[in-house]
């Protein structure tokens, strides 16, 4: 679903509660962390409204959800106030079982926390981070690898002829 285009700020009334059959996102454009949780939203299927908070002046009513004051943040309908990237996302591949993102094993489950822990040191030897399908690791750590471009790290390929081109990662 679209982004909110406006950001709420210190002052905006709050908005009203989650409408039945929707999950609220609380977010900020741009942000990898809050990223993550629409990925692991998209990628199960679960309908969500995305408020945009600006985090430099924070609306009053958004500190009172979430005490750190930081995003992403999730509301269920019944109220629910969950923050932290991994959090949202586990629980939301909990809570929506059909489509498992994490694995069931647990010690793959484990491995995959660790990579999460250290993905800037990854090598993988598989198309995906977590294996042969994507999982829950690959959307933890794609909102970085998709920002890359931001900072001039540039991918360059081999072409068929043993030339170089030189293009984006993202």
């Amino acid at each position: 679903m679209p982004a909110a285009t406006r950001s709420l700020q210190k002052g905006s009334a709050a908005p009203g509660p989650v409408p039945a059959g929707l999950t609220r996102i609380y977010s900020m454009r741009f942000c990898p962390y809050a990223h993550r949780a629409v990925l692991v939203l998209e990628a199960k299927g679960i309908k969500y409204e995305t408020i945009n908070v600006n985090l430099i002046s924070k609306p009053e009513w958004f500190l009172e959800k979430t005490p750190l004051g930081l995003v992403p943040a999730l509301e269920t309908e019944k109220g629910q106030v969950i923050y932290e990237s991994p959090i949202i996302c586990d629980y939301l591949d909990e809570a929506y079982p059909e489509k498992k993102l994490n694995p069931v094993d647990p010690y793959e489950k484990a491995k995959q926390k660790m990579l999460l822990e250290n993905f800037s040191k990854l090598i993988p030897d598989t198309l995906f981070l977590g294996g042969d399908s994507v999982s829950m690791i690959d959307y933890m750590v794609w909102p970085w690898f998709e920002r890359l471009s931001m900072f001039g790290v540039e991918e360059v390929a081999r072409t068929a002829d043993g030339s170089t081109s030189s293009g984006f990662l993202c």
